[in-house]
């Protein structure tokens, strides 16, 4: 199973994980609002909302920024999703997941998929100077809705 967690947005309003049963989940996990990979990554997400949403997939991006940042970083580059802050405890959800780098002090590039039963159905390792595959993850979210369906 997924760990679960609740943490709030750019709007800051509270996201738990467990809430989102029912429907496939997209986690990015990213290392920090306005850098430029990570500005390019929610570029390719924002643009590409649409497939998700007609897949009944709920995005969420998670760093360890704080709500604040999020707000400014998603008014600035049209971020519709949720953004969420992993801000303190600092990357508690990251090391939930695996993902925090403690010696940097934030999270790896990372995307895990939930499928609508609560369970991690894929992770794909990104690496912080890469941006992921906007259809390898929409090839990810079908196969976690099929296995459930």
């Amino acid at each position: 199973m997924a760990p679960d967690f609740a943490l709030p947005d750019q709007d800051k309003n509270v996201h738990k994980l467990s809430d989102y049963r029912g429907k496939p989940v997209v986690l990015l996990f990213y290392p920090l609002d306005f850098s430029p990979v990570c500005s390019n990554e929610m570029a390719c997400f924002r643009d590409a909302l649409s497939v998700f949403n007609d897949l009944d997939a709920q995005v969420f991006g998670i760093s360890v920024d704080s709500v604040w940042a999020h707000k400014a970083f998603a008014a600035q580059q049209g971020i519709e999703f949720p953004l969420l802050a992993d801000f303190h405890p600092k990357g508690d959800v990251c090391k939930k997941y695996g993902v925090y780098l403690e010696d940097k002090g934030i999270c790896d590039r990372v995307v895990v998929v939930i499928d609508p039963e609560g369970r991690v159905s894929e992770v794909i390792h990104v690496g912080i100077p890469n941006v992921p595959d906007v259809e390898q993850v929409a090839e990810a979210v079908k196969k976690a809705a099929a296995a459930t369906a």
